[in-house]
């Protein structure tokens, strides 16, 4: 039997079977991820037991943390155009740029974490 596709198989009494191995998609986890994991695996460990059998974990962490990422990125533009914090201020005034800055990125991964990531 001619192989042009390099498939092996076994041969299991009258039958040859292919061995076929799935390939597990390799992915980065940044700090939501992480987070969305540790928190299935400790507070939703059914969930994360019925995901990971599945094959379905990976493309729900990497899910979450996009979506995390871009609301993150969403919510600090609008805070941004509500405190009228401008790249004028940023080149006058570094430090309170900063400062607002730093709360609006706390501010929005408060929200995140009660929306999507601890659910």
């Amino acid at each position: 039997m001619e192989n042009k596709y390099e498939i092996e198989y076994t041969k299991q009494g009258d039958y040859y079977m292919p061995n076929l191995v799935l390939e597990k998609e390799k992915i980065v986890l940044n700090k939501y991820g992480r987070m969305r994991l540790k928190f299935l695996k400790e507070n939703k460990k059914a969930e994360y037991m019925i995901m990971f059998t599945k094959g379905t974990l990976n493309k729900h962490l990497k899910e979450i943390q996009e979506i995390a990422e871009e609301r993150i990125n969403i919510i600090i533009e609008q805070l941004k155009k509500q405190n009228n914090l401008t790249e004028e201020i940023k080149n006058t005034d570094q430090l309170y740029w900063v400062g607002m800055m730093n709360n609006f990125r706390n501010t929005a991964e408060g929200i995140i974490l009660r929306e999507l990531i601890y659910v």
